[in-house]
């Protein structure tokens, strides 16, 4: 059984702590190491929204920026919501904070996870409806495969649904259209060889 913490709780070990760690519900998660092409996709994709929103009023942070997708409340001992380290996020405009530590963000405009082993079905189900569900300036949840060409994205429509489209070959392109920016796979998996060619 796991120990049960509150959000103040976790952002209190988490800020004291040199290892990363998610929150769910209370419960706390160590995050695991990322492989190299983990690395190597997710710096790829950082350069090129790096250039492309230079001049534009929207900028990307890397992994170690927490984002917080649950209830905002005033109530202390509250162990409700998820914070989470994207492996890149791109704000838009001044961002806002969950509290004065400004370690918190609470206004992301897209936001993109490399998908590992371990992870994967997380971050496609509970950690996706959580990101959909508590983030209102969330336009896009962006998620990219490690073993094939191929990404995912989720879009928020004008009704509030989400929908989904997938980009697979290094000849596609993944249009980010709510921050001007576009994603070519043959870009983003740049010195990334996949099983089959090995």
């Amino acid at each position: 059984m796991r120990p049960f913490f509150t959000v103040d709780q976790y952002l209190a070990i988490e800020r004291a702590s040199q290892e990363r760690h998610e929150y769910l519900d209370g419960v706390i998660y160590a995050m695991a190491g990322e492989s190299p092409q983990h690395g190597i996709i997710s710096v790829n994709i950082t350069g090129l929204l790096h250039t492309q929103l230079k001049g534009t009023p929207c900028f990307a942070l890397t992994k170690d920026s927490k984002v917080r997708s649950g209830p905002e409340t005033a109530k202390r001992n509250v162990s409700r919501g998820m914070f989470s380290y994207p492996d890149i996020v791109v704000v838009c405009g001044e961002p806002t904070f969950h509290d004065d530590k400004r370690d918190v963000i609470l206004n992301p405009r897209v936001i993109v996870e490399a998908l590992s082993p371990s992870t994967e079905e997380f971050d496609r189900g509970e950690k996706c409806e959580r990101y959909q569900t508590w983030n209102p300036t969330l336009t896009d949840y962006v998620i990219v495969s490690q073993s094939q060409p191929l990404i995912e994205t989720f879009t928020r429509q004008d009704d509030d649904r989400w929908l989904l489209k997938r980009y697979a070959g290094l000849s596609a392109v993944v249009p980010l259209t709510s921050i001007k920016c576009e994603l070519p796979l043959t870009d983003v998996y740049d010195r990334i060889t996949f099983p089959s060619e090995r």
